[in-house]
């Protein structure tokens, strides 16, 4: 069936290691969100295709729709109802960032059905009010590596392109769930001021040598104390993964992938032997896997105008 517009957007990734809640990069891994047609208001018809389709067809329970309607509802404007179509290739509860995607798509999808949509970046405060903090959400809009500051209503951020040709960035995806709000749960409250330092040297080594293409600096600059050790011990071989891959010639760096249990590692060479080794310490831990070879997203999310318009 023809589209009105389609919204494609990244998986992204947040942390990487060092920093927590202000680094992220967009992935070379897509979910794909269709208007088919308007409908009056209230009114929705959905098909929802791959990762989580059997729990997605309720449009109150479905995000891209919540955000949706409150994009419609911040402009002070009625939401047309719709007729919706997702393919989500994207993990849910895998810290591959499927909700701030699903935020995203929802609020370019209302800005596309505007009489004068705004530019995306115009858009970046309200996809962030919504999804409660930029690290996922502005990567996913923008494309690349961004680091991003949220003081909970003025947005700054500042995006990495370069990345180098025989990178690559496995992702192992384990047949595991972690909401975000327990893995919140799982951190400290208050943290030492060694650790606290420990902490901002390596993010800031790591947004440095994103910047100067020193990546010899990757091993150091992933390092991590604030919420790794705590949540490594939510999912079955996570520590292991984190202390043993890290090892694997041609690993670069390794971390959590957002708030887990997926896991990530920037490879040069050959990304076959870190992914398998990931892989085998969670087969060896009683838990089904798979991986992906990806590259860095430079694009963002985009909206493509269909032939049904």
């Amino acid at each position: 069936m023809s589209y009105l517009f389609r919204v494609r957007v990244p998986a992204t990734t947040a942390n990487l290691g060092s920093g927590f809640d202000t680094l992220g990069m967009a992935l070379s891994f897509y979910n794909f969100y269709d208007v088919l047609e308007k409908l009056p208001s209230g009114t929705y018809r959905m098909e929802v295709y791959g990762e989580g389709s059997q729990g997605l067809q309720n449009p109150r329970e479905n995000m891209v729709i919540q955000s949706y309607e409150k994009a419609f509802q911040s402009w002070g404007e009625e939401a047309p109802g719709i007729a919706f179509r997702a393919q989500n290739a994207v993990p849910l509860c895998r810290g591959l960032g499927s909700s701030a995607g699903a935020v995203v798509g929802g609020v370019l999808l209302a800005n596309a059905l505007r009489e004068r949509p705004r530019p995306r970046e115009e858009l970046l405060p309200l996809m962030v009010s919504l999804e409660g903090h930029p690290d996922n959400v502005v990567p996913c809009c923008i494309g690349g590596f961004v680091v991003s500051c949220w003081d909970g209503s003025s947005l700054r951020h500042v995006r990495l392109t370069s990345f180098p040709h025989d990178m690559k960035i496995v992702v192992a995806v384990p047949e595991f769930h972690v909401a975000t709000a327990s893995a919140r749960e799982a951190l400290p409250r208050q943290v030492s001021l060694e650790d606290a330092v420990f902490n901002v040297s390596r993010a800031a080594l790591f947004a440095a040598s994103w910047a100067t293409g020193a990546w010899e600096h990757l091993p150091w600059a992933m390092e991590d104390k604030l919420h790794q050790q705590f949540r490594a011990k939510l999912f079955p071989g996570g520590e292991r993964i984190l202390r043993e891959v890290r090892q694997v010639p041609g690993c670069l760096g390794m971390a959590i992938s957002g708030s887990g249990p997926s896991m990530l590692a920037f490879v040069r060479g050959n990304p076959q032997p870190p992914a398998e080794q990931m892989c085998r310490i969670f087969s060896q831990s009683g838990v089904r896997s798979r991986f992906y070879v990806l590259h860095l997203d430079v694009r963002g999310a985009l909206v493509e105008e269909g032939s049904g318009r």
